[in-house]
């Protein structure tokens, strides 16, 4: 197992081949195959890598989805270090979530919907029993062992709005919404009434319902939309719980981002707000070992939702905040104590990666221990063994057992070996670029696969979305660099102005200057690399989602006859109109600058891509879905309507059952054919 580990590790290395090598057709790799759309269904997901307690066994998902089926499921895998051995559990085929350890390392629990709800069971590690332990009415969302094993805590959604019926009762089939307040509806859901509230009971081989912490309060733990149970913690000695709250609602909600971390002492059932004076995000809390005190994810300014993630720990003994990254121009995320309660460890972003860094309690001393073209997305540590979640752009998500003392790194999984050991992968190569104002922009350049430079090729500049999301070395399932260079393109990627990893100050710099410098750091990038001799200065394109669609919806406008081809996705069109229908209003007004009504309009509604529809002469192609509440489909209706009026060659792909993101196995495919056919047919001879 060692040497396939180092094997791989070799592999994966080489997969991002150094850019000083040359770039010739490699007849080793005849035999091979290209990537196509269905690639991406048949890989593996892994997720969720949690070591047993003693460090001895490693617990993680595999997701897997069924194109005919239109659907996914997940396995739970566990893998022994002492005999290199990966077995699944059998835990049947229903909807199964929220894997955990017991803290005796004995069992594993999980949720399952095979009763009929979402349900607790337990399994062994080697899968030799499987018993249903919860039976709490209604089902819950997850939930987490206390330390001491005495305790549980779950989360449920509670209902305590009033619907129609509950005002109406004499009108059972009506169908309205009675709306007073605001967040009515978020990201890609319409509000049911209903919070998610944390509960606690005693642990047992049948649970029942517990106490709500959070009874009668009209808020949310973990926070929507995307709040996992890695914001609500147990206290060493399962006496406290501290979780992360925003504990106000409605308009005040949509116009802030002030979380609080509450700790909720169990046996006075009393609760106390730690982050007193402290009003932007504040999130994810652990405690260290010695329960004396507790690491969180902060951001010190309202409203910001991209600003600087800073490391902060809190003393119980003196009841003081320490500001542990102040001087570390790099955020801070996924906090794990060293055992000795001296250390943090943490993922930080550097120049379009993700490493691993430690920070020392006491010196505040950082240290990166990682290095590589990968993006550390997950770690975890116990008994002196760290494990890491770690993807690239030519390697989905695969487990590394990492020396916390040297960074070397050892793969543990190879869950899509046999898929792409015939997939031929194109090069990535990183380029440095001078900007406008003479600053140096870091560019990822995606070759295709069999890349012959005696050719000249197509080129697609790749516009991020976010607007605040480096365009590191993720591995997407639909934005997916390899599948586009696999159709014979060269993909340009830069890390424009407004992306993290490059210090805060480039990546605030796009807040109320969305058709400004970023803008032109588009250009200085497809600029640059339209002289190579390989690429095809006639024959360009640009791609984008989201801000990377309202990228695209300026360029339209702005780029000089530059492009011959155009794909938006969920894009911001009109600005007035969509900050009339988005919701969360706090990130419209710190990077708008403000509504539109105000008697001195913020400068940014200057860069609404339609106030420039008029110079619009390329053909376009615009995507959206139905339930993207973050940016409604009227904005993508509008812009096709524009470009159909003007007679500027058109399409418009609409998804009545996606979201901001299209998820499902066959809408993505269909996404994918549609998205080629579009600049096949514009950009090929």
């Amino acid at each position: 197992m060692k040497k396939m580990s180092y094997y791989f590790v070799l592999l994966f290395c080489a997969l991002i081949v150094n850019h000083t090598k040359s770039l010739a057709f490699n007849s080793q790799s005849q035999g091979k195959e290209k990537m196509v759309p269905e690639t991406l269904w048949h890989l593996g997901r892994v997720s969720d890598a949690q070591l047993s307690p003693d460090g001895q066994l490693l617990l993680f998902n595999v997701t897997t989805y069924t194109i005919e089926s239109n659907q996914g499921s997940r396995q739970l895998y566990v893998y022994s270090f002492a005999t290199g051995e990966t077995w699944p559990l059998p835990t049947g085929q229903a909807g199964i979530f929220n894997g955990v350890w017991r803290p005796d390392g004995k069992v594993i629990g999980y949720i399952s919907t095979k009763s009929g709800s979402a349900q607790i069971w337990e399994i062994d590690p080697k899968g030799h029993s499987n018993n249903q332990i919860s039976h709490i009415e209604g089902g819950i969302t997850g939930f987490q062992y206390a330390p001491t094993k005495d305790r549980i805590l779950y989360t449920q959604r509670v209902k305590l709005d009033e619907t129609v019926q509950d005002k109406h009762p004499d009108l059972p089939l009506a169908n309205a919404r009675i709306i007073d307040d605001l967040m009515y509806r978020h990201w890609d859901t319409w509000s049911d009434y209903s919070y998610s509230h944390i509960f606690v009971a005693p642990y047992s081989n049948r649970i029942e319902n517990g106490i709500d912490i959070m009874e009668g309060e009209p808020y949310h733990s973990p926070l929507p939309p995307f709040g996992g149970m890695n914001q609500i913690a147990f206290s060493p000695d399962g006496k406290y719980i501290a979780y992360t709250c925003k504990k106000i609602k409605g308009k005040e909600f949509t116009l802030s981002t002030n979380s609080n971390i509450y700790l909720y002492n169990i046996e006075q059932g009393t609760t106390e707000k730690l982050t007193k004076n402290m009003y932007g995000y504040d999130r994810y809390p652990v405690f260290s070992p010695n329960g004396k005190m507790l690491a969180w994810q902060s951001m010190k300014t309202p409203g910001f939702e991209s600003d600087k993630a800073r490391l902060m720990v809190y003393n119980f003994e003196d009841n003081t905040i320490t500001y542990l990254t102040e001087g570390f121009d790099q955020r801070a995320s996924d906090f794990i104590w060293s055992d000795d309660n001296k250390e943090i460890y943490f993922i930080s972003g550097i120049h379009a990666t993700y490493q691993l860094y430690k920070v020392d309690i006491e010196t505040r001393n950082i240290n990166q221990i990682t290095e590589g073209v990968h993006n550390i997305h997950g770690i975890d540590k116990k008994n002196g063994r760290l494990i890491a979640e770690i993807m690239s752009m030519s390697m989905p998500t695969e487990i590394f057992e990492i020396s916390y003392q040297t960074g070397v790194m050892q793969q543990i999984t190879f869950t899509n070996k046999e898929v792409l050991e015939n997939i031929e992968l194109g090069k990535v190569e990183k380029r440095w670029i001078k900007t406008t104002d003479d600053k140096d922009m870091l560019v990822w350049v995606i070759y295709p696969p069999f890349f012959d430079a005696e050719k000249t090729y197509p080129a697609l500049l790749y516009c991020q979305g976010g607007p605040q999301s480096a365009v590191s070395q993720f591995f997407s399932y639909r934005w997916n660099f390899q599948l586009m260079a696999a159709h014979d393109y060269i993909i340009v990627a830069p890390n424009r102005r407004g992306l993290p990893t490059f210090g805060q100050e480039w990546n605030d710099q796009i807040s109320g200057d969305y058709g400004g410098q970023n803008m032109l750091d588009y250009l200085s990038a497809i600029d640059a690399l339209a002289k190579e001799p390989f690429i095809d200065e006639n024959r360009l394109g640009a791609v984008g989602a989201s801000y990377g669609g309202f990228s695209v919806f300026w360029l339209a406008g702005n780029h000089n006859k530059r492009f011959n081809a155009f794909i938006a996705h969920c894009g911001m069109f009109n600005f007035e109109s969509w900050y009339g229908s988005t919701e969360e209003m706090f990130f419209a007004n710190h990077d708008l600058g403000g509504p539109y009504w105000e008697e001195e309009k913020p400068k940014s509604y200057d860069f609404s891509p339609h106030r420039f529809v008029g110079n619009w002469d390329t053909p376009i192609l615009v995507i959206h879905g139905e339930n993207d509440f973050r940016i409604p489909y009227t904005e993508g209706m509008q812009a096709f309507n524009a470009a159909q009026l003007q007679d500027i060659p058109s399409r418009f792909l609409y998804f009545p059952d996606e979201t901001h993101f299209v998820l499902k196995p066959q809408n993505s495919i269909l996404w994918q054919r549609e998205f080629f056919s579009w600049l096949d047919k514009w950009l090929k001879k």
